[in-house]
């Protein structure tokens, strides 16, 4: 009975509630005048009519048009007053407007590095168009770097390890970037740390997103850290208002520091993801660490998020290490960014670039399957062609209707010659793709709409690095532990549950 009143009285349930009663008020409001006002409810007919040409008309992904005009249909007065409410919203575009003036002032701070890029494009002229696509972007420019060396992690337990290791070693800044921390054996050990470097002058700021960590962290958390000289905030709080800004989440899982070195994958800092705890069976995560000059553009693309609610004076030349790093490594690294605030949709850009361009094979590891049209036409198109696509997905759900409509998806793709597993220990929450051996992607961004439209996300692109093999490498090895789907498989289940999963696919844009 505690644990229920606890749950009643909390922070989270209000919020929610709140935010539920607004909604029932909007259409209980609605439907009183709908029955009372046959000339006002033709009004509102004519509204959602409006709201129907301006969706088709806009410059959005076709799926996105269809999760808005399937209600507008079913609900022709509510759905159309709900699409100019949230397209209204003055908030939502002055924030947006605060983040593209972040990206322009900060484009400035990292250079092109031109001769690196020309210097990929004489080794394959293929590999240099990715490259040009996030250095012209007229947001936030992303170069690629040539003096990085790349530690892949095949677990989050490994990755733990090292993080600490570096934490240790700071001595200017760290900067923590991350869509869930929650306290347990994990963050204890990080906050431990961080409570000393703090203490001996060194510039400490931790951020994690305010939905993401709003079961776990308490609503007074940054006054708490602030209190051992550790600067944190929470990424857009839930607030109980309607508000469209509510659905763009910061996805991005990023640690620096001293601009020298940088984490970054889908590891968050709470136990499930280094297997102290089995929520979902076995945890599979992984990361990659980058130790030189490519580390620098986590420590600004963790600034331009911070600097969104703040508007502090930025030096960058007090962040940019003072070192003259030489790579092992031989290859080429190119840390980049998402927002959702722009056309730009550079994380599906990059991944339709390798698998568009792949010669033999690319290899795919992702918790979520929601898949847009043009995803799905690429991934099937190089299948037929030749090449060997794999996909590896949960065996185990964490949210069950994201499973099934994955599920969906996955037959489709089966039927186009693309082979896709699930993950039989558990849970795989790794963000990766290896494309021939020779180019790797391993950041925060699932394959769904959420990730691709709708979240902050980071990752880092790497060319003709060794960690590319050791990749390469660890999907051998997890398909081994995998079952493979098959269209039998999928369409042995009962009748109902094949009817719940192409139901909820009409919806999967808003998943």
């Amino acid at each position: 009975m505690r644990k229920l009143l606890k749950v009643f009285f909390s922070q989270t349930f209000m919020v929610i509630l709140l935010m539920l009663v607004q909604v029932a008020l909007i259409a209980f409001s609605v439907l009183k005048i709908q029955e009372h006002f046959r000339l006002v409810s033709g009004i509102f007919l004519a509204i959602t009519i409006f709201a129907m040409i301006l969706v088709v008309n806009g410059n959005k992904n076709p799926a996105y048009k269809m999760s808005w005009l399937i209600p507008m249909m079913v609900f022709p007065i509510f759905g159309g007053l709900m699409y100019l409410f949230v397209q209204s919203q003055s908030l939502t575009r002055r924030f947006f407007q605060r983040v593209k003036d972040i990206d322009r002032s900060f484009s400035t701070v990292l250079p092109e590095n031109l001769d690196v890029i020309e210097e990929i494009g004489r080794r394959d002229p293929m590999r240099r168009a990715v490259v040009n696509y996030n250095v012209r972007n007229e947001g936030m420019r992303f170069p690629v770097y040539k003096n990085t060396d790349v530690k892949y992690y095949a677990l989050g337990e490994l990755c733990w390890k090292d993080m600490l290791v570096e934490l240790e070693k700071a001595e200017k800044y760290i900067f923590l970037e991350y869509f869930i921390i929650e306290p347990g054996e994990m963050w204890n050990s990080v906050l431990e740390i961080l409570k000393r470097k703090a203490a001996a002058g060194v510039d400490v700021r931790v951020m994690y997103d305010g939905v993401g960590s709003l079961v776990q962290m308490p609503r007074k958390y940054p006054k708490e850290l602030m209190r051992y000289g550790i600067r944190c905030k929470a990424f857009i709080p839930l607030v109980p208002i309607l508000s469209t800004m509510q659905n763009n989440r910061d996805h991005r899982k990023i640690m620096v520091v001293d601009g020298k070195v940088a984490f970054t994958g889908g590891v968050n800092l709470a136990d499930e993801y280094v297997n102290k705890k089995r929520p979902y069976g076995h945890w599979k995560d992984t990361a990659v660490r980058l130790t030189g000059d490519g580390a620098y553009s986590f420590a600004i693309m963790f600034l331009q998020m911070w600097d969104i609610t703040e508007r502090e004076p930025f030096d960058p030349g007090a962040l940019k290490p003072d070192w003259n790093y030489r790579s092992a490594d031989g290859g080429y690294v190119m840390p980049f960014a998402d927002t959702p605030n722009d056309d730009y949709q550079v994380g599906e850009f990059v991944y339709l670039d390798m698998i568009n361009r792949a010669r033999d094979y690319i290899h795919i590891t992702s918790p979520y399957l929601i898949l847009d049209h043009e995803m799905m036409v690429a991934l099937i198109n190089a299948a037929r062609s030749g090449v060997d696509v794999k996909i590896i997905i949960p065996s185990v759900a964490d949210h069950w209707y994201a499973y099934y409509v994955a599920l969906d998806y996955a037959r489709e793709l089966i039927r186009g010659g693309v082979k896709i597993y699930e993950y039989s220990p558990g849970f795989i929450h790794a963000k990766n793709a290896v494309c021939d051996g020779e180019l790797a992607v391993v950041g925060s961004i699932n394959l769904d709409f959420r990730s691709l439209y709708l979240h902050f996300e980071c990752a880092a692109w790497m060319y003709g690095c060794p960690a590319v093999k050791d990749i390469a490498d660890d999907f051998d090895k997890t398909v081994e532990r995998c079952r493979l789907l098959t269209t039998e498989i999928l369409d042995a289940r009962p009748l109902w549950k094949r009817f719940v999963s192409a139901l909820l696919r009409l919806f999967a844009p808003l998943m």
